[in-house]
């Protein structure tokens, strides 16, 4: 993303949510005041206009991982990468929505209730997520790498100590049947 000294601030961030932890670094406050330019902003808060526009520009690139074909990984890389790229990613960003969260609601809440109610949702929604992961990480990963191990070594009779892993969407729905 190439970004000027008349770019607004809030547009940034809205094209660009990693360009937040930036202008929260350089104290620029992008959510009631992000209808500023960069360079007024920066101006106001004594920063160098250039100097921000510089690390927003060195963010990592975001590149599509399309190309990569994770049907060929093993099983245990798999689960190897989902826990180290994405439950980290995942755990390291929800304290930081929840903040954001927080701060809308507090400003805006009385004017706009409906934000409490999506805080909420939002909070239930990442214990949820965190309670599945947690459970990810402690039972299925080391089984997968297990069935993995036990595959390499040609043991047999593996079974898992959580029962069956299945769509519980499909299940509901089977339910209702």
């Amino acid at each position: 993303m190439s970004i000027t000294k008349e770019n607004i601030i809030g547009e940034i961030v809205t094209k660009d949510y990693r360009t937040a932890a930036v202008f929260e670094k350089f104290g620029l406050d992008f959510c009631c005041n992000g209808n500023r330019t960069v360079e007024a902003a920066s101006r106001e808060a004594g920063v160098d206009p250039e100097k921000l526009i510089q690390e927003i520009a060195q963010l990592p690139q975001t590149g599509t991982t399309s190309a990569i074909n994770y049907d060929s990984w093993p099983l245990d890389l798999l689960a190897d990468y989902i826990e180290k790229k994405h439950h980290r990613y995942v755990t390291e960003k929800i304290p930081v929505l929840q903040g954001y969260l927080d701060k809308i609601s507090q400003v805006h809440g009385d004017r706009h209730p409906e934000l409490f109610e999506i805080k909420d949702l939002f909070t239930e929604c990442a214990g949820e997520l965190s309670a599945h992961m947690k459970k990810e990480e402690l039972m299925l990963f080391p089984f997968i790498r297990k069935m993995v191990e036990a595959t390499h070594s040609g043991t047999t009779g593996l079974t898992a100590p959580f029962g069956t892993v299945q769509n519980p969407v499909r299940s509901m729905m089977h339910e209702h049947d």
